[in-house]
């Protein structure tokens, strides 16, 4: 898939496209759509009469006209415009215009006068990119398409942050989907080392000696099962006078099978997007290539798969963490903190500003959050703020949860430093909890179990991997 966005100085009516798309509001045409209506000699509103077509939120009707094609797009009412709104009605523009098989698409920029024009055409072209979005590289009846969106009236500098940030999205997604049997732990850092060069990041990429050189005993111990040998990568973007320097830590299992705590089929399934935390943070960086906001971003991988044989690590074990803390192993499918308890050890040796750890962790917070919401812990209130404004501005629902100190007591362990599971209740604190004890101030973790890979489709993009957390870590490094 291969998509175009354009900002058109002028009016839907005057852009190319064989598909043009106006808004209704509140039933009547918006007032791009009466003018679109008028050079149609009034066929649209003709339309709108003839038919119970009221404008809902996100409903669509196609109208004629001629050779060409009318998309008439419910956007609900005046009340309550956002920018999801705005986003989520370009996702469902791009999706109509997929199933239309139309090539070039000229477009409203919606609720522009409500948002201001910068605001609306951001939302719009991210809502367009993503809603084109389609993992089909491994159809056999698959092949190349090319779609071009004008968006009438649109702010071209803040189209193309948005085509950055969204393909940013959209490169995660393409990892997070790739089967368990191409994306392998080497397959991941491989991926790195191509980025890196690509965009000329430093990059350096440790085998299974040199992560035992280090110390890195539970991160060893997860991998031990796998016929694929772990990696783990440590990505550079480096500015000029860098203001600040953080570290991003993305969990990379690239398969869950929960080890001998062994998961039940359906829960086992789409655990080929375990490393989403990891293709987050790829993104990111592939977003930073073209941004270049001065800030210096280290990016630490662990990758590698949790599986069953001979060697896999078992209940009872008791590891020891690259910090020097000693785990006793209480759930072997609670194998993504171990990894990142030596990934976030690592970061934290190059003494930054922050840390932030993103990961599908828990399913607690699922239970608590549902598949469109992420929880946020943080050690500290300003980097919390920072995080939960960063997510609003992109549309990527993240809610700040306790990190409740009573909790850690749970963790204690009667022949070690810790375990890594305590009680059910309040899980993904727990694991919350587990990490701060590797990293210093300020930390804040992403759990994006929910929101990282959606069963079925959605708002912005097909059932899969969502790529959620891109933009939010991008837009906030950004913002520094």
């Amino acid at each position: 898939m291969k998509i175009t966005l354009r900002s058109g100085r002028r009016s839907v009516a005057g852009l190319p496209g064989k598909l043009k798309v106006v808004g209704v509001v509140s039933g009547k045409l918006t007032e791009a759509g009466q003018e679109l209506d008028a050079a149609y000699s009034g066929l649209l509103s003709q339309a709108l009469k003839a038919s119970r077509f009221r404008g809902e939120e996100g409903e669509f009707r196609l109208v004629m006209a001629g050779e060409a094609f009318v998309g008439l797009l419910g956007l609900g009412s005046k009340r309550g415009v956002s920018a999801d709104r705005v986003r989520e009605a370009g996702a469902r523009v791009a999706k109509e215009a997929l199933r239309l098989g139309v090539r070039e698409v000229a477009v409203e920029n919606f609720f522009a006068d409500r948002l201001g024009k910068e605001a609306a055409s951001y939302a719009l072209a991210e809502g367009l990119y993503l809603g084109s979005y389609r993992f089909d590289r491994y159809k056999s009846e698959a092949r190349p398409v090319r779609v071009r969106y004008w968006i009438a009236k649109g702010r071209g500098r803040v189209v193309e942050e948005a085509r950055v940030l969204a393909e940013a999205t959209a490169y995660a997604r393409d990892l997070a989907n790739e089967p368990p049997n191409v994306l392998t732990p080497e397959a991941l850092a491989a991926e790195a080392e191509r980025l890196a060069g690509e965009h000329g990041f430093e990059v350096r990429v440790l085998g299974p000696e040199e992560i035992e050189a280090l110390g890195m005993g539970a991160f060893l111990a997860v991998a031990r099962g796998s016929a694929h040998p772990p990696r783990l990568v440590h990505l550079v973007y480096r500015p000029e006078a860098p203001r600040r320097r953080v570290a991003l830590v993305g969990k990379g299992l690239c398969f869950d099978t929960g080890g001998y705590s062994l998961k039940p089929t359906e829960s086992m399934r789409h655990m080929k997007a375990d490393m989403a935390g990891a293709a987050a943070v790829l993104g990111t960086f592939r977003a930073l290539a073209e941004l270049r906001p001065p800030v210096e971003v280290h990016g630490v991988i662990a990758a590698a798969e949790n599986k069953i044989s001979g060697g896999a690590y078992v209940v009872d074990e008791v590891v020891r963490t690259m910090s020097g803390k000693t785990v006793e192993v209480a759930n072997t499918d609670a194998e993504g903190r171990l990894t990142l308890a030596d990934a976030l050890a690592y970061a934290g040796r190059e003494a930054p500003d922050a840390i932030v750890s993103i990961a599908t962790l828990t399913g607690s917070s699922v239970v608590a959050l549902g598949r469109k919401v992420a929880a946020l812990f943080a050690t500290d209130d300003r980097l919390a703020g920072a995080l939960l404004e960063a997510a609003d501005a992109e549309g990527e629902k993240l809610w700040r949860m306790p990190l409740e100190r009573s909790y850690r007591k749970l963790l204690v362990s009667d022949v070690a430093d810790l375990k890594n599971v305590g009680s059910r209740e309040g899980g993904a604190i727990q694991a919350a909890l587990f990490l701060a004890e590797f990293v210093r101030d300020p930390f804040a973790h992403l759990d994006i179990a929910g929101p990282a890979f959606q069963r079925e489709g959605w708002e912005l993009g097909p059932a899969g991997a969502s790529g959620y957390g891109v933009r939010t870590l991008v837009r906030w490094l950004a913002s520094r």
